[in-house]
């Protein structure tokens, strides 16, 4: 059976994406998957998972900005500043309102720049941070340019609180948190993250590894879901052979069109994302059809 589409994975808690990857492997018996971004083992929630010659569209599903529900605890700071880490620093006395809460939280909305935490698999000189981290060294980092839409306080009791946040690509909660903390200056860890929605794809439609695993033993596939549904951009249909074959080829033909990214057809089939620039379609994220 041949697979080819996009699978919206409600990610359990206690395991990596690579992890999710790797069970998929198996179940179906297909070497070519891949995630659009990564959650971590504490995280759970949706990880679009990328099947067959789709993932060399998984850089644009990447791209699409992301819905967390997070959890955090005030009054100490670990060095991953997630739960999972060790306590670096601890604070018993303070005093937080929620109207104080709330004001903090409407500064980090907007485009703001964030710097990445040191347990993170972001490279540096070839070598990744957590990797850095484990042994003990601590680099400075590049604050990163992220945004984030809207920031809403679904829980607070003065020791703890709840919040549901829309963010950019590479945009770390984890660190998010820890700057809330920082900004309150009593210190704050996260302790529970679900990822709710990427781009279009929610939690409420998602499927677990158990579910997959299951319908795929009864040849049922509706989990996989056609990657053109992930994009809104216009449909361009292209019916002359050699433009096809130009296309295909990686050369640019001459379209008249708005500057943007566009979908591909062939014969009213999905081929792939092409961009016009100056009334030329040029290949951008593409794979063939056979």
């Amino acid at each position: 059976m041949k697979l080819e589409g996009i699978i919206n994975i409600n990610k359990p808690k206690g395991i990596t994406s690579f992890d999710v990857i790797r069970k998929l492997r198996k179940i179906l018996k297909e070497r070519r998957i891949g995630h659009t971004g990564t959650l971590d083992p504490l995280a759970e929630g949706v990880l679009v998972i990328c099947v067959g010659k789709v993932t060399k569209l998984a850089s644009l599903i990447e791209a699409k900005s992301k819905t967390y529900i997070a959890e955090f605890e005030f009054g100490y700071k670990t060095d991953t500043y997630d739960v999972t880490g060790n306590i670096i620093e601890k604070t018993e006395n303070f005093i937080i309102s929620k109207e104080k809460l709330i004001n903090i939280l409407k500064k980090f909305e907007g485009e703001i720049k964030q710097i990445p935490p040191m347990y993170s698999a972001i490279k540096v000189d070839g070598k990744k941070l957590y990797e850095l981290a484990r042994e003990g060294k601590e680099i400075e980092r590049k604050a990163r340019k992220i945004k984030i839409d809207y920031i809403k306080l679904l829980e607070f009791d003065a020791k703890k609180a709840k919040i549901e946040c829309k963010v950019s690509k590479g945009t770390y909660i984890r660190s998010l948190i820890y700057d809330i903390g920082e900004e309150l200056e009593c210190f704050a860890t996260m302790t529970s993250l679900i990822r709710t929605k990427v781009g279009k794809y929610n939690i409420k439609n998602s499927f677990t590894i158990e579910e997959i695993e299951g319908n795929f033993i009864k040849n049922n596939i509706d989990f996989l879901l056609r990657v053109e549904e992930s994009f809104d951009f216009n449909n361009i249909e292209i019916k002359e052979k050699i433009k096809k074959n130009m296309l295909i080829n990686g050369n640019k033909i001459s379209y008249k069109g708005e500057n943007g990214y566009y979908k591909i057809y062939f014969d009213n089939k999905f081929w792939g994302i092409g961009i016009i620039e100056n009334n030329y379609l040029k290949p951008y994220k593409y794979f063939n059809i056979e």
